[in-house]
């Protein structure tokens, strides 16, 4: 939902512009954020999640916060629209992240999506929404069917922004948005009916009495290896010791700030399909336009 936004300078660049560099100083491990373009489809107001394309190299879907319906849009590299497609089956309460990740089908590549706001912690579940990715070279239009998996914390209501599933198990993992944020997770596999609870595995050091310290978008990499989250402010890595390592130890690694450039309401994070670069979208436009980012690992 709206909420503060970070400080950052007004960005004016056409989409049609060449990438350029930001100045904001860069974090070891990664190079300076660069503006891919600025979100040209003015539908796209408050693009509240991303997550990469597993059908199509170089796109990304994305989400509108609340005041839209059960759509997604879909972006290129350079934040140009290539359509948007309505989730058949799906409400819109308050969406708020997307993640990709394996489904019921093997050979299916699957996009979750997360409606799970809740600004005043009063929802008995949450639901995130699975569905089919709309395969290469499909026209705009209705989805597949999506399932409802509907999920309950384990102890009382939360609000989140963040939804990240594992590139292999499929467990689903909510962050809080509140001080000291709670990570849940549900374990796959998981079907549409009754409400699963989920189990709270972590606290994590991040996070703030400040709106800017809340978590707002989170994402795995491809190798199941990293963990990608963003709060207003910046970005933060975790990165598991050696391969091999169960993932949950993950949560136990140290935050790593990775400074992900002027974002005026930074809310969604995604890895690129290779794992190298984090790319960001922004909810609000300063300037008329909202950026899409991206961090290149060194």
């Amino acid at each position: 939902m709206l909420a503060a936004c970070s400080s950052g300078q007004e960005d004016t660049a056409d989409p049609a512009d060449p990438p350029a560099a930001t100045t904001t100083a860069a974090p070891e491990g990664y190079g300076a954020p660069v503006l891919l373009g600025n979100i040209a489809d003015p539908a796209v107001t408050e693009s509240s999640g991303v997550v990469a394309s597993r059908q199509v190299a170089g796109r990304y879907w994305t989400h509108n916060d609340s005041d839209d319906g059960a759509v997604l849009y879909c972006l290129d590299d350079r934040a140009r629209s290539c359509g948007s497609w309505t989730v058949t089956g799906a409400e819109a309460f308050d969406w708020e992240d997307i993640a990709a990740g394996p489904g019921p089908r093997a050979d299916t590549p699957y996009l979750y999506v997360g409606d799970i706001g809740d600004n005043l912690a009063v929802r008995p579940s949450i639901v995130v929404y699975r569905v089919p990715e709309p395969a290469a070279g499909a026209a705009p239009g209705p989805t597949a069917p999506a399932e409802a998996l509907t999920l309950r914390y384990p102890d009382g209501a939360h609000d989140a922004e963040a939804l990240l599933v594992h590139p292999s198990s499929g467990d689903v993992y909510v962050v809080a948005k509140e001080g000291a944020p709670g990570v849940y997770v549900a374990r796959a596999p998981l079907a549409p009916g009754s409400p699963k609870t989920m189990e709270k595995v972590a606290t994590l050091p991040i996070g703030g009495p400040t709106v800017l310290s809340s978590v707002t978008g989170g994402d795995i990499a491809p190798d199941g290896r990293r963990v990608a989250l963003c709060t207003y402010a910046q970005g933060f890595e975790l990165v598991l010791p050696e391969a091999g390592a169960a993932f949950d130890d993950v949560w136990s690694q140290p935050p790593q700030p990775v400074a992900l450039g002027p974002r005026p309401q930074g809310e969604a994070i995604a890895y690129r399909p290779d794992g190298k670069a984090l790319v960001t979208t922004s909810e609000r436009r300063l300037g008329g336009a909202a950026p899409m980012q991206q961090v290149e690992r060194d």
